[in-house]
């Protein structure tokens, strides 16, 4: 019995109109470079009618992909175009940095661009990342009056440089609440001779701050002793003009681990200058 849908014709198409990879399949069947099988002569005999539904099914076949190759396909163009992303995510999260230069009281060095001055800090300049707020940096100056430096080395070795900047940390953290502890210690501490011909000695320290969820409570029990914060401390301590420069880096640990890389470059970069108005 012959099928149905064999013997039913459909309109013929303008070969424009079919890809172009489609157009040699488009031939009607009384073209001899298309063998026809045998069983299937008689159903498809009126051929200047056009193609039968089988020939377009035929035709389809032979770009049919399997469903495991075509998820196969999806799958890799998703792993490179994620891969794509990302690589395009990470160049456009370069640090590009600025420098800061103070001609007056003689010192210079480089900060992430996007970081923002803050005014009224305290210190002779602050600098601070505007989605971190516990990462900054600041520039401290001794008083001329107070104390008259000759080289960095009237500190001692950095070593114990490295103790009076920890305990000097440790004063201006101090705290007045009930039942907060801080622990601290020296990370490193080294002396390195920068591009200018002047010895620097850098100083790295971490401090934990613990305190306590309910310090008033009267059973110990009730005192759940929790890490407030965890920070690393950068100093690069140099001398000039008779005078003790600190750079200071402050930065929660495991933003310093991401960020190591640039916030060494800002250490490294610190330089103190001669002034003209010095004595």
């Amino acid at each position: 019995m012959t099928t149905v849908l064999e013997s039913i014709p459909l309109p013929s198409l303008p070969s424009s109109t079919l890809p172009s990879s489609l157009r040699r399949r488009a031939t009607p069947f009384s073209s001899p470079e298309l063998p026809i099988p045998s069983g299937r002569r008689t159903s498809v005999a009126n051929s200047s009618r056009g193609p039968s539904i089988s020939c377009k099914i035929q035709t389809i076949k032979a770009f049919e992909v399997s469903r495991r190759n075509a998820v196969a396909l999806i799958f890799s163009s998703y792993i490179f175009s994620k891969a794509d992303l990302h690589n395009v995510a990470f160049a456009q999260q370069s640090v590009v940095f600025r420098e800061y230069i103070d001609t007056f009281d003689g010192y210079s060095f480089q900060y992430p661009q996007n970081w923002i001055q803050v005014r009224g800090a305290g210190a002779d300049i602050f600098f601070r990342d505007p989605f971190v707020l516990d990462e900054n940096l600041s520039v401290e100056i001794s008083s001329p009056s107070s104390s008259r430096y000759k080289s960095i080395e009237d500190l001692g070795p950095p070593q114990e440089a490295g103790e009076k900047v920890l305990r000097q940390c440790l004063t201006e953290f101090m705290s007045t609440r009930l039942g907060v502890k801080r622990e601290s210690k020296i990370l490193s501490t080294s002396s390195r001779v920068g591009d200018d011909g002047r010895m620097y000695y850098q100083v790295e320290v971490n401090i934990k701050s613990y305190a306590t969820n309910n310090e008033l409570a009267v059973m110990p029990q009730d005192r759940v002793v929790r890490l407030e914060w965890d920070r690393r401390y950068l100093s690069v301590l140099g001398v000039e003009n008779n005078q003790l420069y600190e750079l200071r880096l402050q930065t929660p640990e495991k933003v310093f681990v991401e960020e190591e890389s640039d916030l060494r470059r800002v250490m490294d970069s610190f330089r103190v200058n001669k002034v003209a108005s010095s004595s």
